[in-house]
């Protein structure tokens, strides 16, 4: 029996498209995934203004690689936005209210010309504008307008909604994954929907320290997560943290992203140091390849894989012929199997700025390889607050540089890691997650919306 009460549960993203917004849509796809394992299918709902032929390319390749169960789990909105005639579908055209383009603002088509959406130029939040969206019929004349992107995507969650309930009426649970999203449907008025909002990554700006100044999408969040029905942190520290800082006017819960444990394997013994995810400046790879020149000094037999694409590949190919490198680091590219690269290696290492959880070093832990991490906000000092690896002092090279030294030349010490990092994984096995999440699910259903 599920342990989730009885509801409609819709897993609500901006877009999830393969390969793109590293762990967020990997993580929103396994959140799905695992509460179908659990005996609740989620619905995915997207709002990505793609043509139903890229959608449907996305969702058969999610299939293929077994992130997904089937292309009926998604739905987007501008798929679902035309009529047959051509024109735009009832329950668009019945939201409108009368009224015509904002003659100050450039439009875009979609969805075979039914919607024109205000295309707000230079502005980071365009996202809020108000100037209306306008709706046409099969002619194309101008059928109505909806003020703004959140009026457009409130007017199909409600028909969403409405289908499922023509169904089987029973409450329904949103899981809120974009925080753009969210601020613009929190003013979504329904009472029987509850919106449980999750978290993917670090609300701080630079220097990531707990005081550090706030980013300018978290301020606007913040401000109104309070009439969320709760908000999914994952990890304890970046929870703590928001509500020493802002105060408990939330409902704040605890609820990790779930990775999956693979039969346990025999640790790597001279397999490579392990780096997996974007090749991004926040990463910080220059510093993982510079540590590594130090470790080959001491190991010569050393070598290291950076796995992953991204903007600083060029740059961080560079680094790695002027330090001498080329035959101990590989930038080895893009991996559809990160099992298998685990269970190749003997470390792996994190030296990023900073995470929301760290979904690979998750992964790592799972896969039974120790870890060597920079002690940053947020997730390795709670993935490994019980053991499996070595937090350095957050951005020292040297430290890093022993750290990796040390495990790669202490087989005793790595399988101590290996086996304590199989322990700590088990914290976020996806059964673990699902009991938090149906135990929110059940606790925001148990009283009114704060909405």
């Amino acid at each position: 029996m599920t342990l989730f009460p009885d509801a409609w549960y819709l897993l609500l993203s901006s877009r999830l498209v393969p390969d793109l917004d590293g762990g967020y849509t990997i993580s929103t796809l396994a959140r799905a995934r695992q509460m179908t394992d659990a005996g609740v299918p989620a619905l995915l709902l997207t709002v990505d203004p793609a043509t139903a032929e890229a959608h449907a390319a996305h969702r058969a390749e999610f299939i293929a690689r077994g992130a997904a169960v089937a292309s009926e789990d998604f739905r987007n909105l501008f798929d679902e936005a035309q009529s047959p005639d051509g024109g735009a579908a009832e329950w668009l055209r019945a939201a409108a209210r009368a009224g015509g383009a904002d003659p100050s603002v450039p439009y875009d088509t979609y969805a075979g010309g039914a919607v024109a959406l205000p295309r707000i130029e230079n502005d980071p939040d365009w996202l809020l504008t108000t100037a209306p969206v306008v709706i046409r019929d099969a002619a194309g004349d101008v059928a109505g307008v909806l003020d703004g992107f959140g009026a457009l995507y409130r007017a199909w969650l409600a028909h969403v909604v409405a289908g499922l309930r023509d169904r089987v009426d029973r409450p329904v649970v949103v899981i809120c994954e974009s925080r753009q999203l969210g601020e613009l449907i929190v003013d979504w008025d329904d009472p029987d929907v509850r919106i449980l909002h999750t978290v993917h990554t670090i609300h701080l700006e630079s220097p990531y320290t707990v005081d550090a100044p706030i980013n300018g999408l978290w301020e606007r969040w913040l401000a109104v997560a309070p009439r969320f029905d709760a908000v999914l942190w994952p990890t304890s520290s970046q929870r703590c943290d928001v509500r020493e800082r802002f105060g408990e006017d939330r409902v704040d819960v605890v609820a990790p992203h779930g990775v999956p444990m693979p039969a346990e394997v025999a640790p790597a013994e001279d397999g490579p140091v392990v780096v997996l995810g974007r090749l991004a400046a926040g990463k910080r790879l220059d510093h993982a390849i510079r540590a590594f020149a130090r470790v080959v000094a001491d190991v010569p037999h050393a070598r290291m894989e950076l796995w992953g694409a991204g903007a600083e590949r060029e740059r961080l190919v560079a680094l790695i012929a002027d330090l001498g490198l080329d035959a101990a680091v590989t930038l080895a590219g893009l991996t559809l199997d990160v099992g298998a690269v685990l269970d190749s290696a003997s470390v792996y290492l994190t030296t990023s700025a900073f995470e929301g959880q760290g979904l690979a070093l998750a992964e790592a832990l799972a896969h039974g390889v120790p870890v060597v991490a920079y002690d940053i906000r947020y997730g390795p000092r709670d993935m490994l607050a019980g053991g499996g690896g070595i937090l350095v002092p957050d951005g020292d090279e040297e430290a890093l540089a022993e750290a990796l030294t040390r495990v790669l030349g202490d087989a005793a010490l790595r399988r101590r890691l290996a086996a304590e990092a199989r322990a700590a994984a088990e914290a976020l096995s996806p059964e673990r997650a699902m009991r938090a999440l149906a135990a929110a699910s059940a606790d925001a259903l148990s009283r009114p919306t704060r909405r």
